[in-house]
């Protein structure tokens, strides 16, 4: 499930919440408070669960499931055994829509028409008359213990991965709501302790469930875009490196429920940025067709990093799935040696002639925002294709409308030089004249000068310093 906040439970959206009938004497941090979560800082929120009101109303489903079923006059009718909820339609936050009650050996639906209350220890029924069924799922129902409990969710805000140690219910109107999930420690070992704590409701660090879905893909057999959409917004929200951290630690059956939720650029792009041996054990895990969907859509160096690392077999049975003119070109950057330029390189360029104003070229520019990352300059090629110059991009933005590309380029010849390499230039060579050129990238050219990639200066401690992990400068643009 996904989550863009750590927040108190607080269905404000649903209606009249019992955290905002007592927001009043709910503890409110300093002006400017915030708190750290994996290195960023995230604005603390008001905790209304922290108010004995709200803690009072607050119905844990860990405790409340095995408790009894009464009926009006007191008497146990049944057990429940779990709670059915509307997860995945319109509202905020979810309704619940019945309970599965054990009655003898029978195990039955419970309609929440049919409840008067729910209270932390037990259910009262409205009526003495119980009409019970089979119980059959319905498109967007889920059974919150079995679907729910202690599977794992991404809290967006913390860009981590958590496990839903218990579920809180609270009546709003006429209804019964799914208003937030703790993810606290202590509520774990709360389960495991005495029964008589496992009523008791600790919302020591509860999520709330507006922002919050799950991936439990086989959860309802309602239709796969309503089970997708409550999430995208919120993972769309996250960067490429934030969505990789999630990538690295969910487990494989919800990294693959993950990456379906995003659209194909968004995805390789957080590709892009995991650790080689944790992308590695994701295409191989994926399947073929979802795998080569990814690598095709990723930038052509970092597809190459990500075929080089796996068998013969494995890559060819990926590049047959690419298309024609992707897969040629992803062979010919793996033909060469790992630790050299073309190796390395990235085949994504922008070329221009002489004779195009600048307002030309950004024009042109402009049509490549989604590779922006792996554009830093321009090659100034002559007609026949031979390198004539690298143009930085900052040179290009502050020139004037009506300039020529070839009067830049002989502009800054009084200050610059050519630094182009071979694709054979070994990477400690290519380290060297990064340094030397203070450039964030360099062209690479074949034996006849003609430009046939770039390579990045990440690309080049990416492979020198692999103990590190990846490395991404911030590009210009970026």
């Amino acid at each position: 499930m996904t989550s863009t906040t750590s927040s108190a439970a607080s269905p404000s959206a649903a209606g009249p919440s019992i955290a905002n009938q007592s927001a009043a004497s709910a503890p409110t941090p300093p002006a400017g408070a915030t708190s750290r979560t994996r290195g960023r800082r995230v604005p603390l929120v008001r905790q209304a669960t922290s108010t004995r009101a709200v803690r009072e109303a607050l119905v844990s489903l860990a405790g409340l499931t095995g408790r009894p079923v009464l009926n009006p006059v007191g008497d146990e009718v049944g057990r429940v055994v779990d709670v059915v909820a509307r997860l995945y339609g319109n509202e905020p936050y979810p309704p619940v829509t019945g309970l599965v009650v054990r009655v003898g050996r029978r195990r039955s639906f419970l309609t929440a028409s049919a409840i008067g209350q729910i209270h932390a220890d037990r259910v009262d029924l409205k009526s003495a008359r119980m009409d019970l069924t089979d119980f059959v799922r319905r498109p967007g129902e889920v059974l919150l213990g079995r679907d729910v409990l202690d599977h794992q969710l991404v809290d967006v805000d913390g860009v981590q991965v958590n496990r839903a140690a218990d579920l809180y219910l609270a009546p709003v109107g006429d209804r019964v709501l799914l208003v937030g999930v703790d993810v606290s420690l202590p509520t774990l070992l709360r389960r495991l302790g005495p029964k008589r704590w496992q009523t008791r409701a600790t919302p020591e660090r509860v999520v709330d469930w507006q922002t919050v879905a799950p991936f439990a893909e086989n959860a309802t057999d309602g239709p796969a875009e309503v089970r997708l959409n409550a999430s995208r917004s919120a993972l769309h929200r996250l960067r490429p490196s934030e969505l990789a951290d999630l990538l690295e630690d969910l487990g494989r059956s919800e990294r693959q429920q993950l990456l379906a939720m995003l659209d194909p650029g968004h995805a390789a792009d957080a590709l892009e940025e995991m650790e080689p041996a944790e992308l590695e054990n994701l295409l191989r895990e994926a399947p073929p067709e979802s795998a080569a969907r990814l690598v095709e859509e990723m930038e052509p160096d970092e597809a190459a990093e990500a075929l080089r690392d796996l068998q013969h077999d494995e890559r060819e049975q990926l590049l047959t799935r690419i298309g024609d003119d992707e897969a040629a070109q992803l062979r010919e950057l793996l033909a060469y040696p790992e630790d050299t330029a073309g190796g390395s390189m990235t085949t994504r360029l922008v070329t221009a002639y002489r004779e195009q104003t600048v307002a030309e070229l950004r024009a042109e520019l402009a049509t490549h925002g989604e590779h922006r990352t792996e554009i830093d300059a321009v090659a100034l090629v002559s007609v026949d294709g031979r390198l004539l110059a690298d143009i930085p991009l900052f040179d290009l933005t502050v020139a004037e409308d009506q300039s020529t590309v070839g009067e830049i380029a002989d502009w800054l010849s009084q200050f610059t030089r050519d630094e182009a390499v071979d694709a054979h230039t070994r990477l400690g060579d290519v380290a060297e004249k990064l340094v030397a050129s203070r450039a964030s990238s360099l062209l690479v050219v074949d034996e006849e000068r003609r430009p046939v990639g770039r390579i990045l200066a990440d690309d080049v401690l990416d492979h020198l310093l692999p103990a590190r992990g990846r490395l991404h400068f911030r590009r210009f643009l970026q």
